[in-house]
Parts: structure tokens; sequence; C-alpha cells
């Protein structure tokens, strides 16, 4: 994996500012502890548990599904609640990379403070710097024939509906030559005339009408009619998100809610942070470009755009990296030890720990339920999504867990869900609609992507704590019977490849049919874990063909590219932060 960092660090000192959007946050509501790292790229130090309200979107032109409005939270402060969290000892992070003293300092006060650009397969950084929609190569109707299939009036009418100028929210134009070339025509007129505009033909009293309307209009979206895709045209339509303060699935869950299509059309390559600024590529099956960019009109701290048309869709861990632009605030430690840290960060490297948000946020880690996945005990995966606990949960959820404790009717508990997309609301929805004798199919109305993150949890998890192990065992050195990649496939190394190579060439695999294990102690401690877990290392297929884990392989240490930092008082930050805003996407105007 390819890591690429700045880092600005922000002594304590200077004028005091804050940002418009988060003083509408109650200080209580944020839980700060320091050093807090990403998922993305992780170190041994403490972990900063950040929480904010998800931010509500508003579009003129939509209305969410039925019962899907936001509904505040309420019950004790975030602070409170995260006292019941995970912390790292919980997910395996045990180890530090070095042993100097180092320094300490706040991570993500703001959630602009950590900007996160994707590095793609390519090597090249994802930005955001185009919201045109490509043209269509499609054949079209000559001038001529626009011409006479189109009068004047009916030309008017349809660019004031291109151009949102048009009350009634659609054109109609009646089809006085009944036939279906006549009508063909009309429908690629308008579809050449006037990008972003739709046709259907609707029958009325014996008369037939040609109906233009937007793309993605709320009468579109509502009932989409099933178009042809362009036989030309890839089936996936890839495009750039830009997000503000909202994680990768989240925001996966919002664009498909405004979209009207299910969660499970959608693809990436990597979940970024919640609390963050963050740019990456997505791929949306069979939807087009105009209806995904008209989203940019409606959403809020959403960008849309860099829009290609290809044959495939992305794969969970095909991007390269990650490159990362932090300001760590009111940092503590003299400037030496500033410098030892930032030293050994980019001389040495971080421990490559998956991080706290891979885990979850409340006292039922995430780990857990992959774990009862892999044992095939559905009515322990039911009880722990379902189950009432301690940790940050939105009043809604609290009643609906507290109905399902009382009552453990599917329907009852539902009706105290308002937001139905979320895991909790998509496995009730399938309890109530298949019984609590069919978990697995219940399950199986959770996306796809939701579900093997539960099993990727409890890897991520072994794997954790096999690291620590490893260190604690061998050190930041390669030793014989550890595991290097060769042309793509593991081995292990003996006493004299061991000499010849360091702990960066060292992988470590998450558990998986497909993979090997380290030849020395470390190995045995993979089956030891795995078999305290009911769980067999041999036989790691599963009845369930999605559930049956392969494995992968992870090095330990990731020494990140291209690392600068600078220290600065708070008052030098405003000119930084506009050039980061610049960075990220020319076409914006962030808040910061």
């Amino acid at each position: 994996m390819m890591e690429s960092t700045e880092t600005v660090l922000d002594t304590p000192g200077g004028e005091k500012r804050t940002c418009p959007d988060e003083e509408l946050v109650h200080p209580a509501k944020r839980a700060r502890v320091q050093d807090k790292e990403g998922e993305n790229g992780g170190s041994g130090s403490q972990q900063a548990l950040d929480f904010e309200e998800n931010e509500k979107e508003e579009c003129d032109e939509e209305e969410p599904m039925e019962g899907e409005e936001d509904v505040e939270g309420d019950g004790e402060t975030f602070a409170d609640m995260m006292k019941h969290g995970l912390t790292e000892l919980d997910v395996g992070i045990l180890k530090f990379v070095s042993d100097h003293k180092g320094f300490s300092g706040i991570l993500k006060e703001r959630y602009s403070d950590f900007v996160v650009h994707e590095i793609n397969k390519e090597g090249k950084t994802v930005r955001l710097d185009d919201l045109t929609v490509p043209v269509e190569e499609e054949p079209l109707p000559e001038p001529e024939q626009q011409v006479q299939v189109l009068t004047e009036e009916q030309k008017n009418q349809l660019e004031e509906l291109q151009l949102f100028k048009n009350k009634e929210g659609n054109v109609t134009i009646e089809v006085m030559e009944d036939t279906k070339e006549r009508r063909t025509l009309i429908h690629k007129a308008v579809k050449a005339m006037y990008p972003g505009l739709e046709t259907k033909t609707e029958e009325r009293d014996g008369r037939r009408f040609i109906v233009a309307y937007h793309t993605a209009g709320k009468r579109a979206l509502a009932a989409p009619r099933k178009h042809s895709w362009p036989k030309s045209r890839g089936s996936f339509c890839h495009c750039v998100l830009y997000k503000e303060n909202k994680d990768t699935m989240d925001a996966i869950n919002v664009l498909s809610k405004f979209l009207r299509v299910r969660p499970n059309v959608f693809s990436y390559m990597g979940t970024k942070d919640k609390r963050a600024i963050t740019v990456q590529e997505i791929a949306v099956l069979k939807i087009s470009a105009e209806r995904i960019a008209h989203l940019n009109k409606c959403l809020m701290n959403f960008k849309l755009g860099n829009f290609s048309y290809k044959k495939h869709p992305l794969k969970l861990g095909e991007l390269q990296g990650n490159h990362f632009t932090v300001v760590i605030r009111n940092i503590s430690g003299t400037e030496e030890q500033v410098e030892q840290a930032m030293s050994s960060l980019r001389n040495t490297g971080f421990i490559n720990y998956y991080g706290m948000q891979r885990f979850g946020t409340t006292a039922v880690p995430t780990y857990q339920v992959g774990r009862a996945i892999l044992q095939n005990n559905w009515t322990e995966v039911m009880d722990l999504i379902l189950k009432p606990r301690p940790g940050a949960e939105k009043g809604y959820l609290v009643r609906c867990r507290e109905e399902w404790a009382r009552t453990q009717d599917p329907e009852a508990a539902l009706k105290k869900l308002p937001v139905k997309r979320c895991v909790e609301g998509q496995l009730l929805r399938g309890l109530s609609k298949y019984g609590k004798k069919n978990i697995v199919t219940a399950f199986g109305l959770i996306p796809r992507n939701n579900r093997l993150m539960y099993i990727h949890s409890y890897q991520s998890y072994v794997w954790n704590t096999m690291v620590s192990q490893r260190i604690q065992d061998f050190g930041l050195k390669a030793v014989p019977g550890d595991l290097m990649l060769s042309g793509g496939k593991a081995h292990v190394l003996s006493e004299q490849e061991a000499e010849k190579h360091t702990i960066h060439d060292v992988v470590m695999p998450l558990p998986g049919f497909d993979v090997i294990y380290p030849t020395h102690v470390v190995g045995q401690a993979y089956r030891d874990m795995l078999a305290s877990d009911g769980l067999d290392i041999d036989n790691m297929r599963h009845k369930i063909r999605d559930y049956s884990l392969a494995g992968a392989y992870r090095r330990i240490i990731i020494r990140p590219q291209d690392v600068s930092w600078s220290v600065t008082s708070e008052h030098h930050l405003a000119e930084l932060r506009r050039t980061l805003a610049e960075e990220c996407t020319a076409q914006m105007m962030l808040c910061f």
C-alpha cells in the first residue's frame, strides 16, 4: 500500500478559531483522547474517539422514502456513552513502533483537519476537478429532423424545463402522426438537444403523448423507467465522490436513497473515515452520469464528478493507498520530541494496524458479529446486532433495541425505527418478512458489502492481535519463519533470506483457506486463537459461499512516502486551510 502524508502540528497559542459548521455541535458530544489514527494507516498510539451527529441532507427536488427522515438522538451525552466504547487493547492494538518519548495532541478537532485522497491502482491521486457530464456517443437524429419534430413553442418549453424554470416539472408533446418512427424521432431529438432530460410515452384518452422530464427529477426518481442501456456504453458509471464528515457506507446509503436504487449497485475500493474530508472513486451499475450529477444540486457535503463509463466495477482493496493531509492541534512536547516522532514516521513508518472504525463505536464490536457468522451461529448474529448496548447510539436506535429485547417482535421494533436503511432496520425487515426461523435469509437483506464488513472485521481483529504477538516475540527485524511476498505469492523466509530482508518486507496473513501461515511460534498462535473461537484454521470455507474466507496478506510495517511536516501556531493555519480546500477541488466552495 502506498501512503503519503503531510502533517501540520498546531501549537497552543494564537487566536482561537472555530468552524461555523462545527459550532452546532455541543462540546459534550465530542470525546477527545490524544493521537487518533485512521483505518488506512495506523500506529500503536492512543486512539482519539470523535463523534458528530450526521448532518441532514435536504433536497428541494427530492423526497426521502417513507419513514426515512432524520431523527435526532437523545439520552445521555456522547462523552458519557463513549465510556462504554472500545479501546485499542480491545482490538489487538498493543505495540509501538519506536521507544522515543513522543508527543501528544488533538487529532480531528475539526473534521476538516483530516483530508484523505485515494491513490488508485494506477498510482494516481484521485481528485475531483471536473463536474461535467460525458457526451454520449450514440447516434442522434439529423438537425433537420430535430427541427421538423419539435415546434418553436415546444423548444422554448423544453429549454425552460432543462433550466428548472418550468413549474409543472415536465413538458407534454402530443404525437400527431402516431407512428413508432415519429415517436422515436421525438425521443432522440429531446435527448440530443436538451441533455439531462428524459422522455417517456403515455396514452391519454386514446391519444399518445411524449412526456419530457428531468433525468433525476422528483417524479423520475419516484418511479424510474427501465430505459435501454446503450450497448456502446460500459455498464458501470465511475465517478469521484467528495464527502465531508460522513463515512463511506453512510454516503452510499444516502446516494442510494436519493437515486432510488439498492446500495449494492455501488462499488468502491476502500472505506474512508467519517470525521474527515475524503475523495475517492466509486462505481455505480447502470445509473447514468446525468442522474448522478443531478445530486450535486440536492445534497450537502457531497460532490460527484469526473464521470466515465467502464465495463467493470471497483473491488475492495484495489487501491494502492491514500494521501493524508493532517492537522494535529494543541500539541505538547518539545521541538526535539516532535522531530524525533515525525522522523520515526518518515524513516521507520508505523505498525499497519487496522483502525478503530473497522470495529464499530459501541460496546458490541463488529468482529463479534463476524465471528458468530463464521461459527454459523445465526441466533447469536441476530442477538448481537439487535440487543441493547451502552455506547454511541441515537435515541430511536435505543428505543428500537429496547422494544426488541422486550417483545422479540420485529414489526414492533421496526416501528420504533424511522431510519429503515440502517443495518438494524434491514435485519428487522428481513425477520418480519421471513420469520425468526429463517435468520440467514433475513440477514441477506443487509447489503452484501455491509455483511462482509463483519467477517472482515473479525479477520482484522485476528491480524492485529497476531501482529502484536509477532512484534512482542521478535521485534522489528525479519526472522526465519516470517512470510514475504514474491511474485504475488507468499513464501517462508529461510535463515539466509531473513538476513537479506527487513521488517518492511514481512507480511502477515488474514486468516482464510488460501493463505499460508508463519512457521515460527506465531503460526501456532493463529491456530490457537481461531480454535478458542470455535473455528478450524484448516477449514475456512463456509456453508454460504459469500462468507468463505480466502484470506490475504498485509505488510506489518508501512513506511509512508513523501512525508513532510511543519509546526505552526493557530493563527497561521488560516492560509493553509484555504490552500487545502483548493487542493480538494477547484470547483467547490468549502466552509472552513
